[in-house]
This record gives C-alpha cells, structure tokens and sequence, in this order.
C-alpha cells in the first residue's frame, strides 16, 4: 500500500505542507523538526512522486550544471558540493561538460537545458554574449568563478588579496628572485589568472623588486604543467628562490621537479601554492586556503532559495574567507644563494 504525504504529516504530528517544506530543503522549518520527519518518512517508506511535484509546481527538479573541466579538482569539488545540497533538496543535476571551444560554442548556440531545468550553476565565465544567453532562460542563475555579473549570484573569493599574501610572504621571509607558476593559458575565459598575476606584480613592484619576465611559467593549472614550468624556470640564467604556484596542483608539480633536480625545499628553493588541496597537509605546502567545497555547497543553497523565494531580495555577491596557511615549504633564502 503506497504511503502518502499526508499519512507521514499524521504520523509525525505535522502539517502535509510542513512535510513538504521539510523534505524538500524548503525554509521555515526547524533543523529538529525537520530530522523527525526524515525519520517518520524513512520509516514508513515514504517517497515523493516527481510526476506530482513536478505537475503542481511547474517544476522540473532538475539543476543544470555547465562546467569547462569537470576532471580539474577545483571543478570536481565544487560541483560534488553542490550536488549534495541539490539531492538533499530533491533535484537531480544535468551536466554539461564544455571543455572545448566548439563544445562551448554548440551549447550556447542551442541552449539545451531550455525548458529542462530550473535553474543553473555556472562554473565557467560566460562572455556577454553568453551570459545574455543564459539570462534568457529565465531562471535563477550562480556562479563561483570570476567577479560580479549582471543576473548571477556570485560566490567566490577575493584572488587578488589571497595571491598578495602567498607572494607577500615569500617577500617578507627575504626573497628578491621570485618566480610565478601560472595557469594562463586556459580554461577560456577564466579571469583567476590575470588577478593573481596581478597581484604578484603588485607585490614586486611595492617592495621595489624588477619584474623579470624569465621568472614566469605557464603550468595550465595541472600537476604535469606545474612541473615543466618548474623545470623552465630552473632553466633561467638566475634561478628563483622561491616560487608562488597559482594552484596548487602546479605546485605539487614543481615539487616533484625540485625534487628530480635534487634541490631542497624548502633549503634550496621555497614553493606556495593557492586553494589548499586535499593533499597540500599531506605533503606539507605553505598555500592560501580557500573553501572550495564551501563555495559550491553555498552557490547552491542560494539557488534553492532563489527558487523557494522568487520575490526576496538575492545577494549579488557573496565573498568567501581565505587565508595563508604556513606549512614546511617556505623558509628565508640561504645567504649564499642568489637574492
């Protein structure tokens, strides 16, 4: 015999409507109420029809995600994240994987998640064109890279201030030959980048440092390119001693190329790195840590309320905390090496 809603709203002394609210993630019920109607639910076997939900609702619960490399930890993390806050609420996740320039194109062109989904969290940056594009979809639209867009809410962090930290540091322990591992190159229209490299240069130039071109290295924001880049600026007429890494995946990379190179870390050369990686504690890398899960599980939450609550005032911008954390790869330059 098939349970209904209204047989878990008697059994747990409650509202249907409140039980509604409290299995789908919906405001307005508390945190103990809610876990004893999970529990009732869970008891009785009770499972909401989707073909009902979605008949009464004009819903379809179904989240659309566009993502440029799903495979790249930071992508992986924060779209794990957010699935977990869409299925506690109920909605399915459709992905769309756009690691190409013609796949990027082709979406964008025929915009399939058109009438499929009912809302959407962007991990790439869509240019005007494209962000024009999915503002005509008419739903709640998030995003957790790059700055403030007209029609997204914003959930990230402040590149700028968390690479000034990393490179500040380095400054402050002595260093005067500080190379930069960067991720320039890709993905497309990705702006992380240009803020961190900005503020490196912002940093050399306040400490009185010469920018010298021969101390950057494009690393694609991979282990593998890390360590070529790592290996190329080995490779310059004077060496840094110390290396800002804009992700640390590159700077696991670099390690590993120190590491070939029979060079000490952090005696003979310092590395920092950027996000604080599941593995930067392991391997004890001085890094600026950001909350990479924490980003996509707010994005979103905010989507949910935005969908929950249409006519509430949404925030633009929501700025996530960062912080340098010191570890064993950062130390002052040895005297006798080059400054």
């Amino acid at each position: 015999m098939t349970v209904s809603i209204t047989d878990v709203a008697r059994a747990a002394g409650v509202s249907a409507s409140t039980v509604s609210r409290a299995l789908r993630g919906q405001p307005g019920v508390s945190d103990e109420v809610r876990g004893q109607i999970a529990a009732v639910a869970a008891r009785l076997g009770y499972t909401a029809s989707r073909s009902a939900s979605s008949l009464a609702s004009g819903r379809t619960f179904t989240i659309g995600v566009v993502a440029p490399y799903i495979g790249r930890w930071f992508f992986g993390t924060v779209l794990d994240a957010a699935e977990k806050v869409f299925s506690a609420a109920g909605y399915d996740v459709l992905l769309y994987n756009l690691g190409s320039a013609e796949a990027r194109k082709r979406f964008f062109t025929k915009l399939p998640v058109r009438k499929r989904v009912d809302a959407v969290l962007s991990l790439l940056i869509p240019d005007e064109e494209e962000a024009a594009a999915l503002r005509s979809l008419g739903v709640p639209l998030a995003t957790t890279v790059g700055g403030a867009r007209e029609g997204f809410t914003v959930v990230g962090i402040d590149d700028h201030a968390g690479a000034e930290s990393a490179v500040r540091h380095l400054v402050n322990l002595g260093h005067r030959r500080i190379g930069m591992i960067s991720g320039a190159s890709e993905p497309l229209h990705w702006t992380t980048p240009v803020a961190r490299r900005q503020a490196y240069l912002d940093v050399l130039a306040d400490a009185g440092i010469a920018h010298d071109p021969a101390l950057e290295a494009d690393g694609g924001y991979t282990v593998e390119g890390g360590e070529r880049a790592m290996t190329e600026l080995l490779a310059a007429s004077r060496p840094p001693t110390a290396v800002f890494a804009q992700s640390d995946e590159m700077a696991m990379g670099a390690l590993r190329a120190l590491r070939r190179h029979r060079l000490k870390v952090p005696d003979d050369v310092s590395v920092v790195g950027f996000d604080d990686h599941e593995l930067a504690e392991v391997i004890g890398l001085t890094t600026v840590a950001q909350p990479v899960p924490g980003q996509g599980a707010e994005a979103a939450r905010l989507l949910l309320r935005q969908l929950d609550e249409p006519d509430a005032e949404q925030p633009g911008h929501v700025q996530m905390p960062i912080r340098l954390v010191l570890r064993e790869t950062t130390a002052p330059p040895r005297p006798r090496g080059p400054q």
